[in-house]
């Protein structure tokens, strides 16, 4: 069964981090772009980052300077370390994984192919 799963979120205090994982099962991440996108009460998703499978990272301008995204191969896995979180940053937090995505400008979920359940991440005090 191909899956994506997503964990690390929680509850964390304004200017406080955390660090989300995504890891793939059924298949390999190695050829895969990885989004992160985010969904608040109320809002449409968000996409905030991919990064492709050669490496190459990208970031929306609301999270650029305080959220990298990395991955591992070998874990099959992706981060999204997050920095100075904020109340705007509370949302829940899917990755996603596409074959042919191309991990430039606006990060869009069409042609993202699976998507994880999500994990809930609430700044507050």
């Amino acid at each position: 069964q191909l899956q994506l799963v997503e964990s690390g979120g929680g509850l964390v205090q304004p200017g406080g981090s955390l660090r989300l994982s995504c890891v793939a099962s059924g298949f390999t991440l190695d050829y895969y772009t990885i989004g992160w996108f985010r969904q608040a009460p109320g809002k449409e998703r968000e996409g905030i980052s991919c990064i492709s499978s050669g490496g190459r990272t990208n970031y929306a301008d609301s999270v650029e300077g305080r959220f990298t995204i990395s991955r591992d191969n070998a874990k099959n896995t992706v981060y999204l370390q997050m920095n100075n979180l904020d109340a705007d940053d509370t949302a829940v937090y899917y990755c996603a994984a596409g074959r042919g995505y191309f991990c430039s400008g606006r990060i869009s979920h069409y042609g993202m192919e699976y998507w994880g359940k999500g994990t809930l991440v609430t700044v507050s005090l």
